[in-house]
């Protein structure tokens, strides 16, 4: 495996994000990751109109270079799609994108016609693959018993979280682009044992168990993170977040693909989605 698979995530770029967010990077920084990551063979960036100024920025360092594949997503908002879409191309620099997913599902749940307005973008040819960005496997079911024609995905996925693991034969046998996120579990892999926040104490067995299980085996716990997703052959994507070069690299050192056999049943499944976490 390679850094081939990585996508760059540019959340951080736009506002703090995470639980060990180190705030957002300067541009001047930005500019150096991107080129770091594309030196280093990564052709994809995931971004939003929801992720404060993050497209701004990549329009603004990118200069409309078309050295990545952008995919950007329909938030929930009051503008329409063509419109919100039209906003995403213009604070890019770009004349089309890679991919456009529905970011919020909430906003198909009230109002599935909506999802027309993806089509027709696919249709004039404005971005080559329509999807969602999900967290829950009952948003899958509703998408799939609706029988919606997708082509790209993005879905939670970590050690401790592979709700969606099941599924994935079959949206491979559709021909579904498959991207994960959270891989790091939005940075609570590397928090201090000891000193979680009391909400996510019952979560501290199993990542002590991480622990034990890298300590046995000689590796590290990013190492041990990504290559869970990044050798999961079903998976094309796997999303990363940096703030830094340092970072990036150790990613990208990290992504080996190296075989990891641990399998563990979180009981407190609700506290896998960061959005219990408040």
């Amino acid at each position: 495996m390679t850094s081939s698979k990585l996508v760059l995530g540019t959340v951080q770029f736009g506002c703090d994000y995470g639980i060990n967010s180190a705030g957002r990077p300067d541009s001047s920084i930005v500019g150096t990751i991107l080129q770091h990551a594309k030196d280093n063979g990564i052709t994809c960036l995931d971004t939003s109109s929801a992720y404060g100024n993050s497209e701004d920025v990549l329009g603004s360092v990118l200069g409309g270079s078309n050295d990545f594949r952008i995919i950007s997503k329909y938030p929930q908002c009051s503008m329409s799609v063509p419109d919100a879409f039209e906003g995403s191309l213009e604070r890019l620099g770009r004349e089309k994108l890679y991919g456009y997913l529905l970011h919020h599902f909430c906003v198909y749940e009230n109002n599935p016609a909506i999802w027309q307005d993806f089509i027709r973008l696919k249709e004039e040819g404005k971005t080559q693959k329509i999807g969602f960005s999900l967290y829950s496997t009952a948003e899958l079911d509703r998408i799939l018993d609706d029988g919606i024609d997708f082509q790209l995905l993005q879905v939670p996925r970590n050690i401790l979280d592979r709700q969606f693991d099941s599924y994935f034969p079959l949206l491979k046998d559709k021909g579904v682009e498959i991207h994960v996120r959270s891989t790091f579990l939005q940075g609570l892999f590397f928090k201090d044992r000891n000193s979680l926040p009391e909400k996510l104490l019952p979560l501290r067995k199993y990542l002590l168990e991480l622990d034990g299980y890298a300590q046995r085996n000689g590796i590290s716990m990013e190492e041990l993170a990504l290559s869970f997703n990044v050798q999961n052959q079903y998976i094309d994507g796997v999303l990363i977040g940096v703030d830094n070069t340092a970072q990036l690299d150790a990613n990208i050192a990290s992504a080996s693909g190296r075989t990891v056999n641990i399998d563990i049943n979180v009981q407190e499944k609700e506290l896998l989605s960061p959005v219990n976490w408040k």
